[in-house]
């Protein structure tokens, strides 16, 4: 990576600038604050750009969310988000729950809580493996280290080829319709804009095999790998 032609910085939030589902630190909000003054800062999120703009304490920062589906400017002059592009996918929940049942008759997984299968009004769609309404405590030690999970996530991509599919959170897959995924939105917001992908740097924590930065560390982008949110402000030094 050459430093000298970075202009665009893209982050992704949970693991990489918080702790997840987390407030943004003050120390972390001036790490941001000092970048934004050398280069052009986005989110690339996996949730919905409001909730991503809460959650980062409505920091000045354009959102790309729900992996490419939804995109959001923060207007200065109105001191708020504004959402530009807000895509919805038709869902074929007869599908869905016909493939997540074998999957789940497959591999064991036919005693649940709660529903199958949890939709989202863009069309994305989690596929809760202890089900909707499982326990925390049962879902954060159901597979910490996402082994479990990767046993057969080759297998939940081949059955849902028209999804991407991420092992997401701690007891679920994530999918988002094809041909969505943070690389794709990346792509996209740099086409539209004529930035060279020389010219990006992603920093992301989720690049392992089906993790929601995967796709853009295996990509031509510079991608900065975080394995602690803690240290963010220690390797992003070399920015600044």
């Amino acid at each position: 990576m050459d430093i000298s032609r970075i202009k665009l910085i893209a982050f992704d939030l949970d693991g990489t600038l918080t702790q997840h589902k987390s407030p943004l630190s003050d120390k972390h909000r001036g790490v941001l604050e000092k970048l934004s003054k050398r280069y052009k800062l986005i989110m690339a999120g996996a949730g919905m750009c409001r909730r991503i703009f809460e959650q980062m304490g409505r920091f000045p920062i354009d959102i790309i969310g729900n992996y490419g589906m939804q995109y959001a400017e923060f207007d200065s002059g109105l001191g708020e988000l504004v959402i530009k592009e807000d895509n919805v996918m038709p869902c074929d929940r007869e599908s869905v729950e016909r493939r997540v049942t074998m999957l789940r008759e497959k591999y064991g997984f036919t005693d649940f809580a709660g529903d199958n299968v949890e939709y989202h009004a863009s069309g994305c769609v989690t596929f809760p493996l202890l089900g909707t309404a499982a326990a925390l405590s049962d879902k954060l030690t159901f597979d910490p280290d996402r082994k479990k999970r990767r046993a057969f996530y080759d297998d939940v991509k081949s059955v849902f080829d028209d999804y991407t599919v991420f092992v997401g959170g701690s007891s679920s897959f994530d999918m988002a319709p094809f041909p969505y995924n943070k690389y794709y939105a990346l792509d996209k917001y740099c086409k539209e804009r004529g930035i060279s992908h020389e010219d990006v740097v992603y920093v992301g924590d989720d690049y392992g095999q089906g993790g929601n930065d995967e796709a853009v560390y295996l990509s031509d982008f510079n991608f900065i790998t975080i394995d602690d949110y803690r240290d963010f402000p220690e390797i992003m030094k070399i920015f600044l």
